[in-house]
């Protein structure tokens, strides 16, 4: 384990004087680096609480972090290939982890490191997972093109689903309903009703593989992103979950794959805000309703940025493939900023 003083930090904390232009300076906060939270590339953060985050990748570990105190709290081995996504239970110390050994692993923060739920049955990686509202069942979706619905307590199966093409790429559940969305490597989005396990609606296709979904707080719009390179693609997509596939708006700006996007949460006053990150290097804050890109960050060095977390109106998490996870700082002023303050 690295030790870091916390003499080392202050120093890490104070600012220097930045050149801006001739014959000014500026005050350039500087980056605290902490304690690694994972060894190899990682894959995927979610937020677990106000302080607490999750994150796993290539070392085949779920690490429960103090992004704020700057601490690794917790380290949960038991995949035996790397884990792919995360999602928790609002409110509750449940912890769910993917993985490319084609399982679901259950933790409770509360107990010992070891898993408390198993959910085996898909034959390829399973690159979805998501839990219902009520926190009784689990949706999870494969690369061996289904989706299956499990009874948390006791780890069966309740329901599967195969669709030929259907390569999940990502799941969505919609908070306070029985639908479910998932994007697919098919290029199409999919809602799904938890109680027939049956698709309702299929959104028009895109040109490009869908990577990721994310709903809005009110659950009137869903986003999603597009893969791609050169400018091609690499686009995020808001579309109308009122008025299923009714697409609202297109942000395009990003040079490689949009692997992630997300709905900033709201601040009264502000206007509505929606973050990208891409294997580009850069996380993008858009106006929402416009589509204008408002500011660019691009994080040097960092490889793929694969997987973004808010955490509160100012606060985003990002993970990435060379320079571990980074906590950002967003100010939501007339002109939002974005600033790195952190990484560990």
């Amino acid at each position: 384990m690295v030790v870091i003083s916390v003499w080392s930090l202050r120093l890490c904390c104070y600012y220097h004087l930045g050149r801006v232009k001739e014959g000014e300076t500026a005050l350039v906060p500087q980056v605290v680096q902490y304690e690694p939270a994972h060894t190899d590339a990682i894959n995927c953060v979610v937020s677990l609480t106000s302080d607490l985050c999750a994150s796993g990748g290539h070392d085949q570990a779920v690490v429960v972090y103090d992004w704020k105190a700057g601490k690794l709290c917790k380290s949960f081995p038991g995949h035996s290939r790397e884990i792919t996504k995360l999602c928790c239970l609002k409110g509750s110390s449940l912890i769910f982890s993917a993985s490319r050994d084609k399982m679901v692993l259950m933790w409770d923060l509360g107990r010992d490191t070891e898993p408390i739920q198993e959910f085996c049955g898909h034959e390829l990686v399973v690159n979805g997972v998501a839990v219902s509202p009520d926190g009784t069942k689990l949706c999870t979706g494969s690369r061996d093109n289904s989706m299956c619905l499990w009874d948390i307590e006791s780890g069966e199966c309740l329901q599967r689903n195969t669709i030929s093409r259907n390569l999940v790429t990502h799941v969505c559940w919609v908070p306070g309903s029985t639908s479910i969305v998932q994007t697919s490597e098919d290029k199409t989005i999919r809602v799904w009703d938890s109680r027939t396990w049956q698709v309702t609606n299929t959104f028009p296709a895109k040109q490009h593989i869908q990577t990721h979904c994310d709903i809005s707080s009110n659950c009137y719009h869903l986003l999603s992103s597009s893969n791609g390179f050169g400018g091609q693609g690499c686009e995020a997509t808001l579309w109308d979950l009122r008025q299923p596939g009714c697409k609202v708006a297109e942000y395009r700006g990003h040079l490689q794959t949009t692997a992630c996007c997300v709905f900033v949460p709201p601040r009264p006053g502000c206007p509505a805000l929606v973050a990208s990150s891409s294997y580009d290097s850069s996380v993008k804050i858009w106006d929402q309703n416009t589509a204008a890109c408002l500011y660019t960050l691009t994080l040097d060095g960092s490889g793929p940025l694969v997987s973004l977390a808010p955490c509160d109106s100012s606060s985003l998490l990002c993970a990435s493939f060379n320079t571990g996870l980074h906590q950002l700082h967003l100010d939501q002023a007339t002109v939002p900023s974005l600033a790195e303050v952190a990484r560990f």
